[in-house]
This record gives structure tokens, C-alpha cells and sequence, in this order.
């Protein structure tokens, strides 16, 4: 077990991305959102059709809401804006909409390329799923990361395959845990995407999932929550009243649950998702981002807790633990799980 003290200085008790990168390098360094145009292997067919149950990329990436320019124009458009706005002084290109490896390997080359020979690029984020990082294209990513860096994003939500099944993910846990043993020594930097608040999830369903990432080599993880946006499957499950979403006390509670299981060392790039109001149908509270956050960092004093209090060295570097934490998915038959069942309290 890790000491009993705080080991974070300031208000905010886990390793925040902001901290991290002032830290790292020395300034304001803000993302810059790149849309290369890549759909997903569960939207075109490689895998299935339908996409994620909740999912609408024009949600939550801004650039898929305007008309589709080039890497470098969305690049320097972007640090206009963020250099106006919060007075960045860096930037990373974020290839967040779609699955950005999913494509020919030349093509991948080719929009990388733009970004990271960008004068004003300092490091990419690439978001996709960990069935779409075959060697190929990891040997291409560490290839760029010899000269700038390169955050390597697996989106995962749930080590919980009746959950992946739910959401049309296309692929199950152990995709994901093959794809960071291939991506192990490799110079990126590889962080995670997890969903707190899945339908049929009980909370020891979710730290389950803290437990199994707490002992990989990670180097950042999301945390979001299940939340509703427009036109998606979702909400027609969400209207029909077939699913339950986390009020605020219950996710700063299961957050700090969560963020006491990992390892201290990993970066928190996010502890909730959002939508624009234009999109959102629910919860509306996600729209205050900071009195979440200050939300967060009082439960934790009132704890006395922090990222890391509970974490224990090496807990999943067995895939033992994983086969261990699947059977503490709850009591929902898999029928209830795709009907939507209501999280459980």
C-alpha cells in the first residue's frame, strides 16, 4: 500500500492533466482538436453497423460540427482560438472524432505527418480503439514518437464484456489488455477511456475495472460518465425510461472510489464528460464542469483520500485479476443489460 499521507500538494488530490503539463513543459499547453475524417469498425461494417449506443461525434468533437479543412488549417485555427481564449502557449493535435488508426497505413502517415511538422505542435493525442492497433501502425506511431511526443488513447469503458456487448462496442476486454501488452516498451505514452454509470453495472462492477487497470503500464486515463445526447439509441432508451443516470453526489462518490484504486503515478486527463447544451438531453448537471470538479476535490478532503490511497503495486499484472473481477458483474441477466436495465442504486 502506498503511504498514509496526501501526495499531492494544492486542492486537487490526484495528478491533473493541467499540473502535469505545466510541470512537463513549463506553460500553458492546451489541445488542439484535429478531425481527419475516420469513421469507426463498428459504424462501416469492418466489425458491425449501428456505431456506440451513445454515441454522436458531433457531440463532442467541435470540429466534426464545421466543415471539414485540412489538418494544418484546423491546427492553426484551433491555436487562434485557444491562444485568445486561455492564453495557451503549446499545443497538442487531439485526433479525437472516429478511431484514428482505423485506415490504410499511408493514410495514417499522411495526417500524422501534418500535425506533428507543425511549428506549433508539440506532441499528438490520438484517440481509437484497441482493436484497431495492429503492429503496423504501432512500429508508424513510435516511429513519429522519436520526434515529438505521442499519447496513445485506447478507448475501453469497461473490462466488463456483457457491458462492451451492450453498448454495440464490437470488441471485448481483452482486446484491450492484448493491445497494451503489444504496446508495452514501445515510446508511447498510452492512456485508457473508461464509463462509470453502465446499465446493469454495479459499483463494485465498476472498481473492479479500477483494479484491473491499477497495475498496467498507463500513463493517463478518462473518466467519464454515462450521459444522454441527442439522436443516439441511447436516448431513445434514456426517454423510454429503460435506463437510470448517475446523479452528481453518486459520481463524485464512485469518481473518488475510482480514483483511490489507481496507480498515483497516472495522469487524470478528465473526470467527466460533457456535450454542448444543443446536444445534451441528460444530466444536465455535467454542464458545470467546475463545481464538479470542486465537487470532487471536497469529497476527497473530507475523506482525507487521495489518487493512489488504495492502490496496490502490481494488482493486475496477472490476467488472473481479470478473470477474478468478471463474475462481480451484477445479477442482470444479459437480456435486462441490452433492455437497458437501470443502474442499480
Amino acid at each position: 500500500m502506498t503511504e498514509s499521507r496526501c501526495l499531492f500538494p494544492g486542492p486537487r488530490r490526484y495528478r491533473a492533466l493541467s499540473a502535469y503539463l505545466l510541470e512537463r513543459f513549463g506553460c500553458k499547453v492546451r489541445s488542439v482538436t484535429v478531425d481527419a475524417g475516420f469513421t469507426c469498425p463498428n459504424v462501416d461494417g469492418t466489425v458491425t453497423t449501428g456505431g456506440c449506443i451513445f454515441c454522436d461525434n458531433a457531440s463532442f468533437s467541435p470540429n466534426r460540427r464545421l466543415p471539414r479543412t485540412s489538418v494544418t488549417a484546423q491546427i492553426d485555427r484551433g491555436i487562434a482560438i485557444l491562444t485568445r481564449r486561455y492564453g495557451a502557449e503549446r499545443f497538442l493535435a487531439y485526433f479525437q472524432a472516429g478511431t484514428n488508426t482505423h485506415g490504410r497505413l499511408d493514410k495514417l502517415r499522411h495526417v500524422f505527418a501534418q500535425a506533428i511538422q507543425h511549428p506549433r505542435i508539440d506532441g499528438l493525442i490520438i484517440g481509437t480503439r484497441p482493436d484497431c492497433v495492429p503492429d503496423p501502425v504501432l512500429d508508424l506511431l513510435e516511429e513519429f514518437a522519436a520526434q515529438k511526443p505521442i499519447w496513445l488513447e485506447l478507448g475501453l469503458q469497461t473490462i466488463h464484456d456483457r457491458s462492451l456487448e451492450w453498448m454495440n462496442r464490437g470488441h471485448k476486454a481483452e482486446a484491450f489488455f492484448e493491445a497494451v501488452e503489444r504496446c508495452r516498451g514501445r515510446r508511447l505514452e498510452l492512456g485508457v477511456h473508461v464509463m462509470l454509470g453502465l446499465p446493469g453495472e454495479s459499483a463494485a462492477d465498476m472498481l473492479a475495472t479500477a483494479d484491473a487497470l491499477a497495475g498496467l503500464p498507463l500513463h493517463a486515463i478518462k473518466i467519464h460518465h454515462l450521459y444522454v445526447v441527442k439522436d443516439t439509441p441511447l436516448e431513445a432508451l434514456y426517454q423510454r425510461g429503460q435506463i437510470a443516470i448517475l446523479q452528481r453526489d453518486e459520481y463524485v462518490s464512485l469518481v473518488c472510489d475510482f480514483l483511490e484504486r489507481l496507480n498515483p503515478e497516472i495522469v487524470i486527463h478528465r473526470l467527466c464528460g460533457d456535450a454542448p447544451p444543443a446536444f445534451l438531453v441528460a444530466p444536465q448537471w455535467c454542464l458545470d464542469k467546475a463545481a464538479f470538479l470542486k465537487a470532487v476535490d471536497r469529497e476527497l478532503l473530507r475523506r482525507d483520500s487521495w489518487q493512489g490511497k488504495s492502490y496496490r503495486e502490481g494488482i493486475s499484472t496477472r490476467r488472473a485479476v481479470i478473470r477474478r473481477s468478471l463474475p462481480l458483474v451484477s445479477a442482470a441477466t444479459n437480456q435486462d443489460v441490452r433492455a437497458g436495465a437501470s443502474h442499480p442504486g
